[in-house]
């Protein structure tokens, strides 16, 4: 008999599930999810290094409509991800669809062009968020690129339900953040001894794709490579850091002057 998550006196661990959110319409650089580093398509790393997290049972691809992105589909089937095909704007919706498609009490959020997110630490992450019941659970300090969002089934509801901004619904959850009073949110700063603070290991321009290119090529040997190995080889090559620190990251503001 099942109560309150509880079978015969055993509480149930809860069902983890990632989500990650691609699309080949992409404004600053186009069709970056298929553009190959060392040798694999950009979000075939995505989906590899998500499918080593801790915890996860399902990972999902969240592409949009259009026939564009069949290829994102061939791969995404073709390394045994769900598939789910939604909304070209209303990211938020993707999730909270693939979510109710899929199940899982906390969802995962990766996005497709982080070719760097971090294993080991969005393992992490994902213990911190069951352990501490929290409605939202990321972790600080790490380079831009790297970090995953750990966000409760119910919170995400709540925000597909609540959201009333353009931004809401493409960065998935400010509407959580702008809410502390309601939900619990944990962010622990992780101890990483970076001294790049500024350094970009996402990848939204041609300068970033340079960049993540050069990493891949030294540091891709048909397996996963930490993030400890990335800020390793930038300590020894710190020209590469000059690659693309000239590159702005978009306000979060930006979808409401029709620039989603």
């Amino acid at each position: 008999m099942v109560v309150n998550g509880v079978v015969n006196g055993k509480k149930l661990k809860p069902r983890v599930t990632a989500v990650i959110q691609a699309r080949m319409q992409s404004k600053r650089l186009p069709g970056k999810a298929m553009l190959e580093l060392a040798g694999t398509p950009l979000l075939a790393h995505v989906i590899d290094r998500t499918q080593r997290i801790d915890g996860v049972e399902t990972v999902v691809v969240a592409t949009s409509i259009g026939e564009e992105n069949a290829p994102i589909i061939e791969l995404a089937r073709s390394m045994s991800a769900g598939i789910f095909v939604g909304s070209i704007e209303n990211v938020l919706e993707r999730y909270y669809l693939s979510a109710l498609e899929f199940g899982g009490d906390y969802i995962v959020r990766v996005t497709g062009d982080n070719p760097f997110t971090d294993p080991e630490y969005a393992s992490m992450a994902v213990e911190i968020a069951l352990e501490s019941a929290a409605d939202l659970c990321s972790l600080s300090n790490l380079p831009l690129g790297t970090a995953v969002e750990i966000i409760k089934r119910e919170a995400l509801e709540e925000a597909y339900r609540q959201n009333s901004k353009p931004y809401h619904r493409e960065h998935v959850t400010p509407y959580l953040k702008e809410h502390p009073e309601l939900f619990r949110i944990e962010r622990p700063a992780v101890n990483i001894k970076n001294p790049f603070p500024g350094l970009r290991l996402t990848v939204d321009t041609e300068e970033d794709f340079r960049l993540a290119a050069t990493l891949y090529e030294n540091l891709y040997h048909g397996e996963v490579f930490p993030l400890a190995d990335v800020i390793q080889y930038v300590k020894k090559h710190p020209e590469i850091a000059a690659l693309n620190a000239e590159v702005r990251q978009r306000p979060m503001h930006h979808a409401e002057s029709g620039n989603a």
